[in-house]
């Protein structure tokens, strides 16, 4: 393989990762990371443009793979897949 056929893998510096379950009660999250420091939990796109901008981070494209990887879903996903939700009847 020459390196004009490997694949391209970016490093972007905000990461976020797949859907948690919440306590019972609060809105299922994804962990979020920049620069690979552990930044918190985010509930939503709001909160992954909010955190970054605390940063200094501008985020033009959230579909740009040199900005942002999603870990374990799209920027769509933010519940639980497969599963239901504890503590709703």
């Amino acid at each position: 393989m020459t390196e004009q056929s490997a694949p391209y893998m970016s490093n972007p510096r905000i990461r976020v990762l797949g859907v948690c379950e919440g306590r019972p009660g609060s809105p299922p999250f994804r962990i979020m990371e920049i620069d690979g420091e552990v930044i918190g939990e985010v509930t939503s796109i709001t909160g992954v443009l909010e955190a970054a901008a605390a940063r200094g981070i501008v985020i033009h494209d959230l579909d740009d793979p040199d900005v942002v990887r999603w870990v374990g879903g799209d920027k769509f996903t933010w519940r639980v897949r497969g599963g239901t939700r504890r503590g709703k009847g």
